[in-house]
């Protein structure tokens, strides 16, 4: 099969294993929707699979970028549609996954970026830099509500530029996003999700392990490849916690139950976002037959000739 298959929805439903399950029955190749995964040195506190972990399968879209740069949709969407497009010319089957909202958007959808102005822009971000995130939020809050809903409120530059689109056009963040049409390819788009005291409890035990396995070691390092001066990477949950912690702002445990929650919320966030979207078939992340069940709509979904190879 050689039609797109997107596995998307919250964080810690299982993604990542059922990515990998397609891809080797589906002889595909992963491309990376998860924004954070994108750099270099982000490992355990984006649960990035390991190399070995990978079973030979090639990815994209994962450490490509320093802490330093900042991380955007529009060269994403360039970026990622790019590799697709070359793992479809290889007669292979592109596997994409991830939970990052407006990244899944940005690459299945028509969607053209609204232009920017450098002084509607640094009216914002002189607020950001000046009184910092609460304020950008409670200013887009006003402005647009349902990006406030949706943006991660600790996302500074992001709110920035929703509150620039506004000002520019006059019509929410929202409105200057595509309409969902048929995705991109004629891609195949998958949820994953589970039961939410389960996915609650998975939640908890991925954030103890995070910092068990040596989160706040992976941040020092960082700091030393300049995570502190990026405008994306330091903001990523687990990170900016353990920043404040080395700051002294909080200790060890609070950062742990700072991280908890904000992944809580972010689920939340990514549950509503996707379950607005009439296309995604949903599966049950702990259904024991996950992959079957899988293939099963792959099968239904693609044209004759690819379901016979599919059932080969």
């Amino acid at each position: 099969m050689t039609t797109p298959v997107a596995v998307i929805g919250p964080t810690a439903t299982g993604k990542s294993d059922l990515a990998l399950d397609l891809a080797q029955r589906l002889n595909g190749e992963i491309v990376n929707i998860d924004a954070m995964q994108l750099y270099r040195g982000m490992d355990i506190g984006t649960a990035k699979l390991p190399l070995a972990q990978r079973r030979g399968i090639p990815h994209h879209q994962l450490d490509v970028l320093d802490v330093t740069e900042t991380a955007t949709v529009a060269a994403y969407q360039t970026a990622a549609r790019a590799d697709v497009e070359a793992i479809l010319a290889r007669g292979r089957t592109p596997v994409i996954v991830g939970g990052s909202m407006m990244y899944v958007q940005a690459l299945l959808d028509d969607w053209d970026f609204p232009a920017t102005d450098p002084d509607v822009r640094a009216k914002w971000e002189t607020l950001l830099a000046e009184r910092g995130v609460a304020a950008v939020h409670a200013a887009l809050r006003a402005a647009d509500p349902v990006a406030a809903e949706t943006i991660l409120p600790t996302d500074g530059r992001r709110m920035v530029r929703a509150l620039e689109v506004v000002e520019l056009t006059g019509r929410p963040f929202a409105a200057s996003q595509p309409g969902r049409g048929r995705p991109r390819w004629d891609a195949l788009i998958l949820g994953v999700d589970r039961d939410t005291a389960e996915l609650d409890a998975r939640i908890e035990a991925r954030t103890a392990k995070m910092f068990a396995d040596g989160l706040v070691d992976e941040v020092r390092a960082l700091i030393d490849r300049g995570l502190r001066d990026g405008q994306t990477a330091r903001r990523a949950i687990g990170y900016a916690q353990v920043l404040a912690y080395l700051d002294n702002e909080y200790d060890l445990t609070h950062a742990r139950e700072r991280t908890l929650i904000g992944t809580r919320r972010y689920v939340r966030r990514q549950r509503s976002w996707f379950r607005r979207d009439p296309r995604v078939r949903w599966v049950d992340g702990a259904d024991p037959r996950l992959a079957e069940t899988a293939l099963a709509l792959v099968r239904a979904h693609a044209p004759g000739d690819d379901q016979e190879r599919i059932r080969q």
